[in-house]
């Protein structure tokens, strides 16, 4: 009996040793903000959500977290619910560097606190939304948009916060927000960089400020400041059954990764088919949830590691340039990006983030960065302005527990996307301004239509082929819609299909 009781008593009195910490620490677990996306995609556009065991199913809008959630203090202050923080709702009207902020948040008064300060990457992304549209609209220069399209939305709320595009000067897209994290090495041809979110494009990268060595900035960012306890620590446990948990998340974490590359859809299959540790609910990590287990003060150039605490295990792998290096990995977020909003998914690069700048393979944006690939196709480089690596076949690691729920998200278009997307290559818009706000007053609006006059507008406007009638290849909206407003499924959209008219081109009855 007593060997028995030795037996069944050693793994009660592990179990109450491990969750000892977990009981102390359980008031302080850590929200991490849901991204929130609510639509489902397949490889190229939106979907209705898979059920289980389908192709594409366990992706973000299917599993509901800690809602973003926010309250306007009408003191130019929002808090956020989740994280606790309290953030400046304005924008900074012109950019600024590193020290210039600092010393800027130095001086602030705003809401008679003077405990504010530049936030760190973890801080600014856990704004990110992720329902936000790069937007297109095909008029380019030099490959590069001329103007902001009239489908883009931003990736943070802007119910409660100001947001500025890129300024007269600029690219749109130039939208970088500036964060105080360093990159411990460097990127682009030995540039000192910093960490930024730009939420024009949904994107973290590393920025290359100043040439190393020197004090002399050539980079200038938006910013936002920010108070309240910092966000972004980890305190990991290793479980002794290769997994991981985050005590300060409440999530639980493969120790190791796939050990090889696969496509998006091949990533949730992998996620939602795997036993491990006793558990069968694991799934692949949506933006945030990965970006928060990234350790920004290792990179392979500093520490000859990926960026995450040493308990984890990383696949080696050989770069572009032929260097070791770690992987990227995928999430379960698709990054509405270009042309085809739906067909690319962002992942968090553990190693070096490569590309090619002045004919030269490079870390361009360093080891935590969040990027988007292709969620099909093959390997190559030169993607965007630093041509990004596209690797396509991205490793995994996996994820359960927290505060994630499966859900069946709604079938409505989500905040800010109309049934189909409104195309101004018609009408006259400002090419160059520097707010969003500034681009509402500025351009000039197409005339207003009755509900009457917007069918015949709608064909007359996409039929290009003058048969009167609208086609698939003609559809300027998401693919999916082509199928709802086609109620005699002839493959074609006539005036009485047409979608009703969104807001801005409605006429005042």
């Amino acid at each position: 009996m007593i060997l028995i009781a030795k037996i069944t008593t050693r793994p009660v009195l592990t179990l109450i040793a491990a969750l000892l910490p977990l009981l102390s620490q359980a008031d302080s677990v850590i929200r991490i903000p849901d991204t929130g996306q609510n639509r489902c995609y397949n490889d190229s556009r939106a979907i209705q959500c898979p059920e289980a065991g389908a192709e594409f199913f366990g992706q973000d809008a299917q599993y509901t977290g800690n809602a973003p959630a926010y309250t306007d203090n009408h003191d130019g202050t929002v808090t956020d619910l989740n994280t606790g923080l309290i953030w400046s709702k304005a924008v900074s009207s012109h950019k600024l560097s590193l020290a210039e902020a600092q010393e800027e948040a130095r001086k602030m008064r705003l809401a008679g606190f003077t405990d504010w300060r530049v936030p760190n990457i973890k801080e600014l992304y856990s704004l990110i939304d992720f329902r936000g549209y790069t937007g297109f609209s095909g008029r380019k220069t030099s490959g590069i948009e001329e103007a902001i399209p009239a489908n883009a939305v931003p990736f943070i709320n802007t119910d409660y916060f100001d947001f500025l595009y890129g300024a007269a000067d600029e690219r749109y897209i130039d939208a970088q927000w500036l964060t105080r994290t360093r990159y411990t090495s460097t990127t682009m041809d030995n540039m000192d960089t910093l960490f930024g979110v730009n939420f024009a494009d949904g994107r973290i990268k590393g920025y290359g400020y100043q040439p190393a060595g020197t004090q002399h900035p050539r980079k200038r960012f938006y910013v936002r400041y920010v108070r309240g306890q910092a966000y972004g620590d980890n305190n990991f446990v290793d479980n002794g059954n290769n997994t991981i948990t985050d005590i300060s998340t409440g999530l639980t974490w493969a120790k190791t990764d796939s050990g090889r590359g696969m496509t998006w859809k091949e990533a949730l299959k992998y996620a939602a088919q795997l036993n491990l540790g006793g558990h069968s609910d694991w799934r692949l990590p949506n933006a945030k949830e990965l970006q928060y287990i990234v350790d920004y003060n290792r990179a392979p150039d500093s520490t000859g590691t990926a960026a995450i605490d040493p308990l984890f295990e990383s696949t080696p792998i050989t770069n572009e340039k032929g260097e070791r290096d770690y992987p990227a990995y995928w999430t379960s977020t698709t990054h509405l990006d270009g042309p085809r909003p739906g067909d690319h998914a962002a992942y968090i690069s553990f190693g070096r983030a490569m590309g090619q700048m002045h004919n030269e393979i490079m870390d361009v944006h360093g080891a935590g960065s969040q990027r988007s690939d292709p969620k099909t196709g093959q390997a190559e480089m030169g993607q965007g302005p630093q041509g990004d690596a596209v690797r396509v076949y991205n490793y995994v690691r996996v994820v359960r527990g927290g505060s994630a729920t499966q859900t069946q998200p709604s079938t409505q278009i989500s905040r800010n996307h109309y049934p189909y997307n409104i195309n101004l290559n018609n009408f006259s818009v400002q090419a160059s301004i520097d707010s969003a706000r500034q681009m509402q007053n500025d351009r000039q609006q197409p005339p207003p239509l009755s509900d009457q006059d917007f069918p015949s507008h709608f064909v007359k406007r996409l039929d290009h082929d003058h048969d009167n009638r609208v086609s698939r290849q003609e559809f300027d909206g998401p693919p999916d819609r082509f199928d709802v407003h086609d109620k005699n499924h002839d493959g074609y959209l006539s005036a009485d299909e047409a979608p009703p008219p969104p807001p801005m081109l409605r006429r005042r009855q």
